[in-house]
């Protein structure tokens, strides 16, 4: 039988950035920053050095779910949401709900059991939980609410989304750290190849920024400490860089098997030829330095994409602008392209959005996905002081627009506990 193929039809995301995917897309080409202070809490009423975010800004639940919905459901479910709803009417999916605006999986062009959701997020409703545990410390357990576990559950991302949606089909949270978006695409893609689903809307969800999950990142020496102008905390690659700024937000694509999304006239961003995922198996929080583990999912997935490493175009960067993590992954990409290594473009999104965690590498999805229809390359801005260690082409401040395109890229994803994925795009 020939292999099934998946394609990349529709596009959602709600970032630092923007409230949609071609809002994040076009600010990062013009290499916009959405960093600024935190205002969700004050760091000095807990002793915080770290200051810089990447918060959504002006984000209204009751407007998007209705009031009533917006409390029943934690800040990372309504971002999915917002996110996955995008995707599904990018994709042409989404059937008008009636005069709300609202609306769901539109079943005349695809059965409801036959498309699913795969939502990553690395630590889910934490919000929720920080919030009602303070209420049981303060008030007793009678306040606790009722929708505590719905809302705190990794599991009440993509659940929530298939409920709203109407979506009856595989339905998972995969939680990897800083990985779980990608893995979530990964295994989406995996679903429509054994012919469980033709559908798939696939991303991560990231909605963590509490004062104790900013300690516990900031005393383990892995968030930035900067002081200055906050657009200018997210550094990869720059030897002046100290740690990543942490973000929230989300990114979903719809992922369809190629002779459906064509049969039915769909757009068609990219392929999603290849995946890779694979374990360091060294430590709980540190890359192996020699970057086996992430060498290996290129590997993979390149070999799944039926291409080689000499048909790269572009690579967008885990890049996180922690010391250990760039120089780690510089000298995988070294590994895998050889002579070719100085040839071929790669760029950080974090450095204009921080670091989403579980969300990451699905916004860097939605936005590869993006530069392999337009040939565009974002940048990776605050790279003023090259590293020795870090000696590659990474875009320093302006997009670029390659002469023969970009025809096959990928988009590289690690996390705590030394998970490692690669995702392969090529041009559809």
């Amino acid at each position: 039988m020939t292999p099934r193929r998946v394609v990349v039809t529709g596009l959602g995301a709600i970032t630092p950035l923007a409230h949609d995917a071609p809002g994040t897309w076009q600010a990062m080409l013009d290499g916009q920053s959405g960093l600024g202070w935190f205002t969700q809490f004050d760091p000095d009423d807990f002793g915080l050095e770290a200051r810089a975010a990447g918060e959504v800004k002006d984000f209204d639940a009751a407007a998007v779910l209705g009031p009533k919905a917006a409390r029943r459901t934690d800040r990372v479910a309504q971002f999915a949401f917002v996110a996955a709803r995008e995707a599904l009417a990018d994709a042409g999916l989404l059937a008008d709900g009636g005069d709300d605006g609202s609306g769901a999986l539109d079943t005349r062009q695809v059965p409801a059991t036959r498309a699913g959701t795969y939502i990553g997020t690395g630590l889910g409703g934490i919000l929720t939980f920080v919030a009602e545990e303070a209420k049981l410390r303060d008030k007793g357990a009678r306040r606790v609410s009722a929708f505590l576990l719905p809302m705190v559950l990794a599991d009440a991302v993509p659940g929530s989304v298939a409920i709203e949606l109407g979506l009856r089909g595989p339905n998972m949270a995969h939680l990897s750290a800083c990985a779980s978006g990608a893995n979530a695409i990964g295994e989406a893609r995996e679903a429509i190849v054994r012919g469980v689903a033709d559908v798939m809307l696939a991303g991560g969800a990231e909605a963590a920024l509490t004062p104790t999950v900013i300690a516990g990142f900031q005393n383990m020496g892995a968030l930035s400490k900067w002081q200055g102008d906050p657009r200018l905390a997210s550094r990869p690659f720059d030897l002046e860089r100290d740690g990543f700024v942490a973000g929230e937000g989300a990114g979903v694509l719809v992922l369809e098997e190629r002779g459906h999304a064509m049969a039915r006239g769909a757009r068609i961003y990219a392929e999603l030829a290849g995946y890779g995922t694979t374990a360091d198996a060294v430590h709980v929080t540190a890359p192996a330095e020699d970057g086996e583990g992430i060498l290996e999912a290129m590997r993979v997935a390149l070999d799944e994409a039926e291409a080689t490493p000499g048909d790269l175009d572009y690579i967008n960067a885990h890049g996180t602008s922690t010391q250990l993590n760039d120089v780690v992954e510089t000298r995988a990409v070294h590994r895998l392209l050889g002579g070719r290594a100085h040839d071929v473009p790669l760029s950080s999104c974090k450095s204009m959005i921080g670091h989403l965690l579980g969300a990451g590498g699905a916004v860097e999805a939605v936005v590869t996905s993006r530069v392999v229809e337009t040939g565009e390359i974002p940048p990776t801005i605050n790279l003023h002081t090259p590293d020795p260690e870090c000696d590659l082409d990474y875009v320093p401040h302006v997009a670029r627009r390659p002469s023969g395109g970009v025809q096959l890229a990928m988009s590289n994803s690690l996390g705590f506990g030394g998970h490692n994925v690669a995702l392969v795009f090529r041009a559809a």
